[in-house]
């Protein structure tokens, strides 16, 4: 006869084989001074497909209040308590680098929807569990730069955030400029909740720059951009895209008029050529979103989410084929069938994943564009 602990375990047991549901775990900064960017990658998962091959999927959300230790408290529980099959988020860069030990540990595939190139490269054992739904730095930097060259800037002021995303923004920005013959002339950095940088906007302003790159996300990009505006800079202010929403340009308004920045073609969808892939993915998305949320609340941050979700759409019927939901098999089949995704067209690019390319992106994924008169505008090709 069995013992109480025994039918106790035996019914999880039986529980954990009957299991069909997928579990899907999604870390966002919803609050806190990343809530610009996370906030429509929350909203998106509200769209995200609840079934995929006949198998239903629950979505378990968490509020990391761009908080990186928050971040991780979330991980740990989606992946001890809730067990998840794949993981979408964070929205930081600081936070995804915290988490990259507890996800490799654990088998899990990660989704990412953060900027920065250093959670996918290089490659190695803990990153191979990692996918990355936002183009990597240098393929924006590549197009900034040649814009730049175009227009004759020589020398260049830099500013980012004092944390990973802005240190691995001048890594690679700075690399590529003085292959470009672009000199940097002044680096300074500001954290994510200050709100003054009276200081390193004078510093900017003495080494006298052609041009002036903000390495910055959200809400506290306007801050460095504003300060310039206000002091009389009058040379280009280019952005990364960290920025690419139309709340950047509500908070900064007039100080942000002829904003640069290479950004996804999302946010100029409808300009895009018939012809291009990414068109009609990208107006579904749009269509989606404004219909739930209202007429000009997209941004591409959320997209980046609706992007994970296709490629988890292409990859779970592969992964579905060879083990459970809910296994350490199925984990790794979705893992492997992730990294072969061969032309999966999202909202923001078309993505070739290899298994030393967790991003897959090309120069579709970009489009040189300008704030003008309140909106982002292409400037073609």
């Amino acid at each position: 006869m069995f013992s109480r602990f025994s039918l106790l375990v035996f019914l999880f047991l039986l529980a954990s084989l009957a299991r069909a549901d997928i579990k899907v775990g999604v870390i966002v900064s919803s609050t806190g001074p990343t809530a610009a960017v996370g906030i429509p990658q929350k909203n998106t998962v509200a769209l995200l497909p609840t079934e995929i091959a006949g198998q239903k999927i629950e979505y378990i959300v968490l509020d990391d209040a761009s908080d990186p230790t928050n971040a991780v408290t979330g991980v740990k529980k989606l992946l001890g308590e809730y067990r998840v099959d794949a993981l979408i988020g964070p929205t930081t860069t600081p936070a995804a680098l915290a988490i990259l030990d507890f996800v490799a540990e654990a088998k899990t595939p990660l989704l990412t929807t953060v900027g920065s190139s250093a959670i996918v490269l290089p490659m190695d054992e803990r990153k191979k569990w990692v996918f990355k739904t936002t183009q990597n730095d240098d393929l924006i930097a590549d197009a900034v730069l040649a814009h730049m060259t175009a227009a004759g800037v020589k020398t260049l002021g830099f500013v980012g955030f004092n944390d990973p995303y802005g240190e691995n923004w001048f890594k690679v920005f700075g690399g590529q400029a003085e292959k470009a013959g672009i000199r940097i002339v002044a680096n300074e950095r500001f954290n994510r909740t200050d709100q003054s940088v009276t200081g390193q906007v004078l510093k900017l302003l003495a080494a006298r720059p052609d041009a002036v790159f903000i390495a910055a996300t959200g809400g506290p990009a306007v801050l460095p951009q504003v300060g310039l505006q206000e002091k009389g800079y009058k040379g280009r202010i280019y952005q990364t895209h960290g920025v690419a929403t139309n709340d950047f340009i509500r908070l900064g308004g007039k100080a942000v008029e002829g904003t640069l920045m290479a950004g996804g073609p999302l946010l100029v969808a409808d300009d895009l050529a018939p012809g291009n892939p990414i068109k009609p993915v990208a107006q579904a998305y749009i269509k989606a979103y404004e219909g739930r949320y209202g007429a000009g609340s997209l941004s591409t941050f959320g997209a980046n989410t609706w992007d994970a979700g296709l490629l988890l759409q292409k990859a779970l019927p592969e992964a579905l084929k060879k083990a459970r939901p809910g296994t350490p098999e199925f984990r790794l089949a979705l893992r492997e069938a992730l990294e072969r995704s061969k032309e999966v067209v999202g909202a923001q690019g078309v993505f070739n994943m290899t298994a030393q390319n967790h991003n897959g992106m090309d120069q579709r994924a970009r489009l040189m564009m300008t704030v003008r008169g309140g909106k982002w505008v292409w400037l073609g090709e």
